[in-house]
């Protein structure tokens, strides 16, 4: 047996490979939060809030319209290729930027062309860092590779952001920047450091054109019986579920009187839900009964959305955010789990691309649809839809038998 053989065999939280990966990981996740919390922050000190809203919202148009391009490629080149070229692009990228800050107020100009940037090195890395796991870990660990990678998202927007904050207060946005800087520069020698396991087809799938990869990417999901059912509960969850958490409870915290810090207390009572579930995933590395679980989770998690906007004290409103946190992070998390179970690892950073299209893509453009229904009907029945929508999700996953008898392999 090879060394990387046997390292691979070990639980996911005692593997060098796994451990390295999600150092890497969480890494960039901190590097990613530092470095937007600074470029906000430098957007509104050189300009108005429109003007500091159309550079930040400049990161989200490449990253959605390469997001499928950036899987094609993932599978091509290979994941940790595209990972390191990506954290290696933001490093540079994001030093360079702070030593300008240092000399120089380079204007909202040069602020939009970095955010152009990062939002298309975005498109390639998110693919690519979703497609890693079963190049280092064995498919029985994957389950408990998906709890600790929401752990460690969870890290990096929780400490992310006060990082960067004190940063800023420190130094100054150049301070902040060459944090986010050497972050990514933290990254790359762990990954560079990944010895992976090969996989079957890889080579095939280089082979070709990328329109032609992408196509195959797509009629393999269409033809496969749980990972096409599954693009559609997670799109549904995405659209039900990013609106209310992003546009509607700013509302709902204004009408209530609970204040900025009342959205504080709320988001971490989801914060620790969602961690609280992906730490449950981490420790056991499977649920039996994956699909069926997955589907009522959601299903509960939706009925705890509808009941937010009907609670008149702000300790309720935390007390039902953990739950929304705990039962809908757990049935992400299960989803997550079962794409990287459930799919041929040579079309992994395909379906990795198609999945985060939804939540990154597709559903922010929910947010003035959601102002403007709240707007015209009030909160209450804005956020009964969402659940209502985020309820179909689980109730559809429900329905499909396959993934209603999906099920995670033991470890």
């Amino acid at each position: 047996m090879t060394a990387l053989t046997e390292a691979a065999a070990r639980p996911a939280h005692r593997s060098p490979q796994v451990l390295r990966w999600l150092g890497a990981y969480t890494a960039s996740t901190l590097g990613d939060s530092v470095f937007y919390l600074a470029l906000s922050w430098a957007a509104v000190s050189g300009g108005t809030p429109a003007q500091a809203g159309l550079v930040m919202a400049v990161a989200a148009v490449p990253r959605a319209l390469l997001m499928l391009v950036g899987g094609v490629i993932a599978d091509r080149l290979g994941p940790r290729r595209v990972v390191i070229a990506s954290d290696t692009v933001r490093c540079l990228v994001t030093l360079g930027l702070a030593a300008t800050l240092f000399l120089a107020s380079p204007g909202l100009g040069a602020l939009a062309a970095v955010a152009l940037v990062f939002g298309t090195v975005d498109a390639l890395f998110l693919p690519a860092v979703g497609a890693l796991p079963p190049r280092v870990a064995d498919r029985d660990q994957l389950a408990r590779v998906q709890g600790m990678r929401g752990l460690a998202h969870r890290t990096g927007a929780v400490v992310g952001a006060p990082l960067g904050g004190l940063a800023v207060a420190v130094g100054g946005t150049a301070s902040a920047f060459a944090v986010a800087g050497a972050l990514f520069a933290f990254s790359l020698p762990l990954l560079a450091a990944l010895r992976l396991r090969p996989l079957p087809r890889e080579e095939e799938t280089r082979d070709g054109p990328a329109p032609r990869g992408l196509a195959d990417g797509l009629r393999y999901l269409r033809g496969h019986p749980v990972l096409g059912p599954l693009m559609v509960v997670v799109l549904l969850s995405d659209l039900g579920f990013v609106g209310p958490l992003n546009v509607g409870l700013a509302v709902l915290s204004e009408q209530r009187g609970w204040g900025a810090s009342g959205i504080g207390w709320v988001l971490a009572g989801f914060g620790v839900g969602a961690g609280a579930a992906s730490l449950l995933l981490t420790v056991r590395g499977h649920v039996p009964r994956t699909g069926l679980v997955m589907g009522w989770t959601m299903v509960i998690g939706a009925v705890s959305i509808g009941a937010l906007a009907h609670l008149p004290q702000l300790a309720l409103a935390v007390a039902v955010a953990l739950s929304i946190g705990l039962f809908a992070g757990l049935s992400g998390a299960l989803c997550n789990a079962l794409i990287q179970t459930e799919c041929d690892p040579a079309y992994l950073g395909r379906v990795s691309a198609v999945a985060g299209l939804g939540s990154l893509g597709i559903a922010p453009l929910s947010f003035p649809l959601t102002g403007a229904a709240i707007g015209q009907w009030g909160t209450g029945p804005v956020f009964v839809v969402s659940a209502a929508v985020c309820a179909l999700s689980g109730v559809y996953g429900l329905a499909v038998r396959a993934v209603r008898r999906a099920e995670l392999p033991k470890p």
